[in-house]
């Protein structure tokens, strides 16, 4: 199984303020990015997980990467260009 490019966007609650993220990651599935963001932002925000909605996980096309990361790591992008 191959792995697709998705993008998900949501908001979590700490300390009385609501912050919205935006993150592309790599996955087979929808419920792998799931998890994957739930991790993410409890590990480096100290959010429990019922404090994160997220509203939308969705496939794009390589093309439409916009981290830079990701795009030397699909090599869309090369350090020499």
């Amino acid at each position: 199984m191959s792995q697709k490019i998705w993008i998900a966007t949501g908001e979590f609650k700490k300390k009385k303020r609501t912050f919205t993220f935006t993150r592309e990651l790599l996955g087979d599935k929808e419920s792998h990015v799931r998890e994957r963001i739930l991790s993410e932002l409890g590990s480096r925000h100290r959010v429990k997980r019922k404090e994160i909605t997220i509203s939308e996980i969705k496939e794009i096309k390589p093309e439409d990467v916009k981290s830079l990361e990701l795009r030397n790591f699909l090599g869309l992008e090369s350090e020499f260009t």
